[in-house]
């Protein structure tokens, strides 16, 4: 939707006549829109009535369907029977009349938690970045602030507290309403029961056929996948694939990233990814599968993904692309995080802490002969602290911080005692953002206060192997966001040592 589709004749009308509204005690969406029509009448001004046509301003097309659809079930191509919920052209609901529980129950959330974001009502936080809608609102001045509770017809999502004040704040709502619809549409898609074919990773392949790490396309097409050809399964896709991705994209030899200009590496950046790329891609040293050529393994590669969330829980086959591309060489990847097994108790019971395992770690070991992954319910300085880890090798080692919030007030105390100890190890550390706003907050953080004590390996940017599918914020409806916008990395500063030359010493002393 675009503005230009927008009548501007309306607009201006519903804008201009804001006081004649008839006072409601409740401004809710329904699915019926009004069928009274617009009269002339020849009353006084003061007693004529203004009735809102419901979608008088949305561009949307209102398509009315032959019948209803019929949920049904199928046999999709793994044998599995399913229940067809919605189909291709059915589903954009409003979030409160959605055919979904889960999603009834996440618009009952918003409307509890999310505020009006109109000019009139006072703030109700601080704004954290110039296009933040709660920038224009005052502290003193203003209504008190109201929760969201009017669902926009063309994005179906809770965002103003009445219709009023969504037909006066519409241009502003036009932003960002496609991709909120777009998000709609993405959240039914995963409810609806149809057979998801992009989610069937490629397999491994032989190591001589080298994968083009520069876009999603790229990618997809040099290590074999299946044809995605509609927009919606590329962006249900890489929403998984964007964890793992990121990583490789920034160790794998073949990275988009380098130091030539627009590369965005530094050259302490390529001294701290040329040590990892090295161990990852080691030469060939004549190793066969028998005692007469036997060779030493070299230690596993250990990423350490700390305040884990969501990326501890998906599918293992997703990390395993992550390992496909290394060949000879083994992962061991550690998820730390308080919420590093959030809803997954019943899969995986938390074990009992004993002396084996001092911090009851969940340990994967039978995923494949190339991965092993650990999960602790811990912060990462608790481990630290107690040497469960060290020692640390730049050469194996790298710590990984999808979304951190370095610099976010709500979650700065988190990190406060971590960063220190992350520096300290002089290991590489990859971090993304939410958003330009969000990463850049974390950035300006760690210049300020550790600017003396780390070095910038990344330059902040967009991250090639972003998810394309966009999030909605249940508390900020209007703070639209993606997985893994932004990447950048850093480390410890390192400080090396040069021995003086003793003949330029001796010489000096001859001359004096």
């Amino acid at each position: 939707m675009r503005s230009s589709y927008t009548c501007n004749r309306c607009l201006s009308a519903v804008k201009g006549s804001r006081s004649q509204l008839r006072p409601s005690s409740s401004f809710r969406f329904s699915a019926q829109p009004l069928n009274t029509p617009r009269t002339h009448s020849t009353k006084s001004t003061a007693t004529r009535q203004l009735a809102l046509p419901r979608r008088g301003l949305s561009s949307t097309a209102n398509r009315k369907f032959e019948k209803a659809f019929a949920p049904f079930e199928y046999v999709d191509p793994e044998g599995v029977t399913r229940k067809l919920v919605l189909d291709e052209e059915n589903l954009f609901h409003s979030f409160t009349n959605s055919p979904i529980p889960a999603i009834r129950k996440r618009a009952a959330f918003m409307r509890q938690h999310a505020y009006c974001p109109h000019e009139s009502h006072r703030a109700t936080r601080t704004p954290y970045s110039v296009v933040d809608l709660e920038n224009r609102k005052s502290i003193d001045k203003g209504t008190p602030p109201a929760h969201s509770d009017f669902e926009c017809p063309d994005c179906g999502v809770p965002v103003y507290c009445c219709e009023e004040h969504w037909a006066d704040d519409y241009e502003a709502h036009l932003r960002v309403c496609d991709v909120m619809r777009q998000a709609n549409e993405d959240d039914h898609d995963l409810h609806s029961g149809r057979y998801f074919k992009e989610f069937h990773f490629a397999p491994p392949q032989i190591e001589e056929i080298l994968p083009n790490m520069s876009s999603w396309d790229t990618y997809l097409y040099t290590r074999d996948y299946d044809a995605l050809n509609e927009d919606r399964e590329m962006r249900q896709a890489t929403k998984l694939l964007t964890y793992p991705m990121t990583i490789a994209s920034v160790l794998h030899e073949l990275s988009p990233y380098n130091i030539r200009k627009g590369g965005r590496l530094t050259p302490e950046g390529l001294k701290s990814f040329s040590a990892l790329r090295h161990s990852l891609h080691p030469p060939r040293t004549g190793g066969g599968d028998t005692w007469k050529n036997a060779r030493l393994a070299p230690p596993s590669v250990r990423l350490f993904i700390l305040g884990a969330r969501a990326e501890s829980s998906l599918p293992r086959e997703t990390w395993m692309q992550m390992a496909y591309l290394f060949h000879r060489v083994q992962f061991s990847v550690h998820f730390i995080g308080p919420e590093s097994m959030a809803n997954r108790e019943s899969e995986l019971p938390l074990p009992e802490r004993t002396p084996l395992n001092p911090f009851g770690a969940v340990v994967e070991d039978r995923i494949s002969n190339a991965m092993k992954i650990s999960t602790f319910v811990e912060y990462y300085h608790t481990l630290h602290k107690t040497g469960y880890f060290q020692p640390y090798d730049p050469y194996f080692d790298c710590f990984v911080a999808f979304h951190p919030g370095f610099g976010n007030p709500a979650s700065l105390h988190e990190w406060e005692e971590t960063l220190p100890l992350l520096l300290e190890t002089k290991c590489p550390v990859i971090a993304t953002g939410y958003s330009p706003w969000d990463m850049q907050q974390d950035v300006d953080h760690l210049k300020n206060r550790y600017g003396n004590e780390m070095d910038m390996l990344m330059e902040p940017g967009t991250n090639k192997f972003r998810s394309l599918r966009w999030d909605l914020t249940d508390f900020e409806p209007h703070d639209v966001t993606c997985s893994n916008y932004g990447l950048y990395a850093f480390r410890g500063k390192r400080y090396e040592t040069m021995r003086k030359d003793e003949e330029v010493e001796e010489h000096s002393e001859r001359t004096q």
